[in-house]
């Protein structure tokens, strides 16, 4: 499998969008793919955009390593944590409607729950400062659970912290915002966000996982084990729809995704901007994870940056938006342990210094 897979590497082939600046010859090519050697990348989708603009929209590789499709812009990525943005913009939505407030406790949501939760806010659950951990160790990623199962294995483990004391990432706070919007709203988060962010915007094939469902254009996820390339590990159906980052998507539509967050289309700016803000901890001082709603924020060379990378089922995935530079990149790659970030951070580099012109 080496020897066919560093074959594979050298056959890449890169397609363009119409119109998108893409000279095989130039930095971002030769830097892309001598990246995707390095890191044993099979396939990689790389957007640009420039106020809301995609300049670049490109594939690189293959899709599927054993039918020998190459990615295309229109190839189907999964989205791993990069699907939270998603998550935390529908619970905004519910804020801005009136029908959740930040700082309600999650008892109100959740009265089963332990009497802890009534110290845990929404807003503590959407900037990772709740007090909730990760998946349990043992937990069997194969089974499939309803909501309620899984609402009642969350309830189940004790917080790491007081509320609003801490910062620490936890994939179970997110899921819990998912069931919340359902209890909310009376329908499926996943439907939520296809009536009122995906169909509005015209991201026509961002959606919620289904393996089982004919998926146009869907990318295989891969691993290197010991070396050689092998198929994704399979999870149940269940964990493929929780909240934390269960989604289907593409560049193109992440360039939608990305025009829409220089406008009002979907929340007030004031409200964008909390979501690009680091949360305060109860003493008042930034948490240390330098993290808003569903998005980190970070300082980068003198230029402002949200970005956030996800990880799921041989996928491995980034969006950096340089808010003040309007300027952003999204890279999409199929093998688990990738380093999307570095290329996406190089990539950058690259358009800020405008060698890409």
């Amino acid at each position: 499998m080496k020897s066919l897979y560093f074959v594979l590497v050298g056959l890449i082939v890169a397609w363009a969008m119409p119109g998108a600046a893409a000279n095989p010859a130039d930095a971002i090519d030769e830097y892309v793919r001598s990246e995707m050697e390095r890191q044993h990348i099979p396939g990689l989708a790389l957007l640009v955009s420039r106020d809301g603009q995609p300049v670049r929209a490109q594939g690189y590789g293959l899709a599927n390593v054993e039918l020998q499709v190459p990615v295309r812009p229109e190839s189907i990525f999964q989205s791993g944590s990069v699907g939270k943005q998603f998550t935390a913009t529908a619970a905004i939505m519910l804020v801005e409607e009136g029908k959740i407030a930040l700082e309600d406790p999650l008892t109100k949501y959740f009265p089963d729950a332990p009497a802890t939760w009534q110290k845990v806010t929404v807003r503590e659950l959407l900037s990772h400062t709740a007090g909730f951990t990760d998946y349990p160790k043992g937990f069997d990623f194969r089974k499939d659970y309803t909501e309620a199962e899984l609402i009642k294995i969350v309830e189940g483990i004790p917080l790491a912290f007081v509320p609003g004391t801490k910062w620490s990432y936890s994939n179970l706070g997110y899921l819990t915002l998912g069931i919340l919007i359902h209890r909310v709203t009376g329908e499926f988060y996943g439907d939520f966000l296809r009536e009122r962010i995906f169909q509005p915007l015209g991201m026509k094939t961002t959606r919620i996982i289904s393996e089982a469902d004919i998926v146009p254009n869907r990318c295989a996820g891969y691993r290197l084990v010991k070396g050689d390339l092998k198929n994704q590990e399979w999870v149940s159906p269940t964990l493929n729809t929780t909240a934390d980052g269960s989604l289907y998507f593409s560049i193109l539509d992440l360039a939608r995704w990305d025009a829409a967050l220089y406008t009002e289309r979907l929340v007030k700016r004031s409200t964008l901007e909390q979501m690009w803000t680091v949360a305060k901890l109860t003493d008042g001082q930034p948490n240390s994870g330098h993290y808003g709603f569903a998005w980190f924020i970070e300082d980068k060379n003198g230029h402002h940056v949200v970005e956030h990378e996800g990880a799921w089922q041989g996928f491995v995935t980034q969006i950096s938006r340089y808010v003040d530079d309007k300027l952003t990149v999204v890279v999409l790659t199929n093998l688990e342990g990738a380093k999307p970030g570095v290329i996406a951070d190089h990539v950058a580099e690259i358009y800020l210094s405008e060698k890409a012109k």
